[in-house]
């Protein structure tokens, strides 16, 4: 261990550097660390990164906060480089690996692309590997002067089995440390690495289980992510504590929807049904439409032990096989999921709407409902499928065992409100929105989560219906507070909006847009003027629409979303460009997302008439909320690619047909039919020729051959390889001799030019050299 660990030191010993100039800028940022050892630092706020050597990361690891000195600018050949300072602070984010023991040794070997070293984990009673004497710091944990406690160590119990110090589980009702075997999987923090020490130090902060199995595998990608996969016995207790019997005294003050027709569209597979939709027609010839979101606020209250776990989490996380709740099942499966035939509390946005989808008028407050029906989305698509036809015809749904047939009051209301929907959404597109129909991968498990279906889902006419009356909620709800909650106007001091939490999302950067244009032109597709929102909104959608069933629209669509900003939380509201909203918030999802419990709070108080609240709690928690939100993303997707590499792992040494669907300088990603499952093919391992990447025509050319590979071409692959441990996929091209040859014409006026670029390109190299020479003899 010691020896790999050092072969990828940070120079420790070796010839002294040079002293660098005093550099002109200290930023402050986050490490996102390569398997090689060197890092990049990223820096809120700052469009680009910090690339540091290896040799001057100082110990730095993935996700430290680290200060970090600019010693080089950014030109258009090279990006900004650097060198750490000071480490800021350790991520408390741990590191997953196996266990490794022999003798009075024990480390961590390391799986992750982010973590080049293994972890070295203190024996009580041993000195650990690479280290003289038992005093230094990571010496001896039973007698630890100036150390912190042993917590995290591991205490030998048996001839096989350690104890985690201080680490506890409950075994048969009774509390006792983790036990961890060498060879189990574990989760471990980095405690410190000096610069006398050959390796990182930590402790172990859970044991996992053995490796291949589906809950040690999903429990790893947990900890990775810093996640919980179960609440505290104590979390537990108190949710159960509350009652899930309503009184007149909780129905005091709500208006009552319980005989107003009800119902709910989600998931067949769910468990929480957050929102349900009514719907009446009024006498005026209008419609009212009622969103109904569960009441969570109502009973979780603000500093209690369920709320801190709640906002701790931030969001509930789904992985492939199973759901890590933000809330305790009592609360998220029961008493605040609106299931039919049941009575329930909800926080409400009413409207009034004409046949037009105008919105006439709008009302905010509590409200007590009983849903009729429970839709899964392709029951509900079934009705919408057989339009006018569904009034006359019999339909039953449901699980298995409560089937029911859909009364003609529900079927009547799904129809109109998909008309109303409809309206809505041409609306939105016609104010700016963008069209992003990116296909969701979704993997399909058996009851021991082991993968046996995979497939894309398709979003229909069921689920436009919910989004876009969710979106008309939470739109509204913003629009509400933004405009009509404001402080009063004082001596001197205008009138001003209320702190609330708003969901932003800024403009397209324009440089990333200018290089979309480049790439799309590469396909012969043109970009017309993009200097403002509605400008860019109508070339991007035009680009989908021309571009939409040709082989290159998945990167032309994926590259378009990279040019966008990433959506947040904020007090300080600018829109959300990407909807075409001014106003925009998350009203409803309370169950699952901590900022709609924010919005619930902050609404209610508002219209009780409650003073504006502390601007910069608020912004403190919509940060943390966005961070909590990309941690849980980067899980779920962590588990899909997992479950996709363990789907082909059977199928090693197959071919699939299949399509180029990315390129770069080191090889060509290739999606399979029928599953779109996407390997890489290393151009290392094409035999017939050496391939290059023309990165301006964004192409694969032979060098010899002139053989040419674009964007979406059909290819036939065999499956190479499938990494669990680094969740990858490597495929290999099956060559046919019948590859398309490269047929280029240049006109000599052009091959002049390229010549002369190249004779430029090198004449720069040279120049560059001359003056770095002269540099460094001064």
């Amino acid at each position: 261990m010691a020896d790999r660990n050092r072969r990828r030191s940070r120079n420790r010993g070796e010839k002294k550097e040079k002293k660098e100039k005093k550099p002109a800028l200290v930023l402050t940022g986050k490490v996102q660390m390569t398997r090689e050892g060197f890092i990049f630092v990223i820096v809120e706020g700052e469009e680009d990164d910090v690339f540091v050597k290896a040799s001057k990361t100082k110990g730095a690891l993935n996700g430290d906060i680290v200060k970090v000195a600019v010693l080089k600018e950014k030109t258009d050949r090279q990006r900004r480089e650097g060198a750490v300072t000071e480490i800021v602070e350790r991520s408390r984010r741990p590191f997953v690996g196996i266990l490794h023991i022999v003798g009075e040794q024990a480390w961590v070997l390391m799986e992750s692309r982010a973590m080049p070293y293994d972890i070295v984990i203190p024996l009580v009673g041993a000195a650990p590997v690479g280290f003289k004497n038992r005093k230094q710091r990571m010496g001896r944990a039973d007698n630890p002067e100036g150390m912190p406690d042993s917590t995290g160590f591991l205490k030998k119990m048996g001839q096989d089995e350690y104890s985690v110090i201080g680490v506890y589980e409950t075994v048969d009702n009774a509390r006792r440390e983790l036990r961890a075997r060498a060879g189990m999987k574990v989760a471990a923090l980095v405690d410190h690495w000096e610069k006398d020490e050959p390796a990182p130090v930590g402790h172990i902060v859970d044991v996992l289980g053995d490796p291949g199995e589906n809950d040690t595998e999903m429990h790893a990608i947990l900890a990775e992510y810093a996640l919980p996969y179960r609440f505290e016995p104590e979390v537990e207790n108190a949710a159960d504590k509350i009652s899930d019997r309503i009184t007149d005294a909780d129905r005091k003050g709500r208006k009552d929807f319980r005989d107003v027709t009800t119902f709910t569209i989600d998931p067949a597979d769910a468990k929480d049904f957050d929102d349900a939709l009514s719907f009446r027609k009024l006498e005026n010839g209008n419609f009212e439409v009622g969103v109904h979101i569960a009441d969570v606020t109502y009973y979780v209250r603000p500093g209690s032990i369920v709320d801190e776990e709640a906002r701790n989490r931030g969001t509930s996380v789904y992985l492939v096989d199973r759901t890590v709740p933000m809330l305790p099942e009592k609360l998220s499966n029961k008493l605040c999921s609106l299931r039919p035939e049941e009575e329930k509390l909800c926080f409400s946005a009413v409207f009034e709407i004409s046949p037009l989808a105008r919105v006439v008028s709008q009302w905010f407050g509590r409200t007590v409902i009983k849903s009729d029906y429970r839709f899964a989305y392709e029951n509900a698509q079934k009705i919408l499928d057989d339009g006018r036809k569904a009034m006359s015809a019999s339909y039953a749904f449901g699980p298995d065992g409560h089937v029911r047939p859909v009364p003609d009051n529900i079927k009547e209301a799904l129809l109109i409100l998909d008309s109303l929907a409809s309206k809505l959404r041409k609306k939105r597109f016609a104010a700016g929105a963008i069209s992003f129909e990116r296909p969701e991968m979704k993997v399909e498990v058996d009851e021991k989560g082991r993968p046996v279906n995979v497939y894309q889902k398709v979003t229909r006419e069921a689920n436009w219906l919910i989004e876009e009356f969710m979106l008309l909620a939470n739109r509204c709800v913003a629009e509400f507070v933004a405009t009509k909650c404001k402080t009063p106007a004082g001596k001197g001091r205008k009138a001003e909006a209320k702190t609330f939490v708003y969901r932003i999302h800024d403009e397209p950067n324009q440089e990333k847009l200018e290089n979309l244009r480049g790439f799309v032109g590469n396909f012969g597709y043109t970009l017309g003027q993009m200097n403002n929102g509605k400008e860019i909104s109508r070339e991007l959608n035009g680009l989908f629409a021309r571009a939409k069933d040709k082989p290159e629209f998945n990167a032309i669509e994926l590259l378009s979303l990279r040019t966008m900003a990433k959506a947040r939380y904020s007090t300080d509201n600018i829109g959300h460009y990407g909807l075409a909203f001014k106003y925009y918030t998350h009203f409803t999802s309370p169950i699952r997302r901590y900022p709609d419990m924010m919005v619930h709070r902050l609404l209610a108080m508002y219209l009780d008439g409650e003073a504006s609240q502390k601007k910069d709690y608020y912004e403190g928690q919509c940060k943390y909320a966005s961070e909590r939100e990309v941690v849980a993303a980067e899980a779920e997707r962590s588990s899909i690619k997992y479950k996709l590499v363990e789907f082909m792992q059977d199928k090693v040494g197959y071919e699939f047909e299949g399509h180029i669907s990315g390129l770069t300088e080191w090889g060509m990603y290739v999606e399979i039919e029928p599953t779109k499952i996407e390997g890489m093919v290393a151009l290392r391992d094409v035999k017939s020729d050496y391939f290059e990447f023309d990165e301006e025509k964004y192409r694969i050319v032979g060098r010899s051959s002139k053989v040419v590979y674009n964007l979406g071409d059909p290819v036939k692959i065999r499956v190479k390889k499938a990494n669990l441990e680094q969740k990858l996929l490597d495929y290999e091209l099956v060559e046919t001799g019948q590859e398309e040859r490269l047929q280029e014409t240049v006109p000599e006026e052009e091959r002049a030019a390229r010549k002369a670029a190249r004779k430029e390109k090198i004449r720069g190299a040279i120049r560059e050299s001359k003056k770095k020479k002269a540099r460094m003899k001064k």
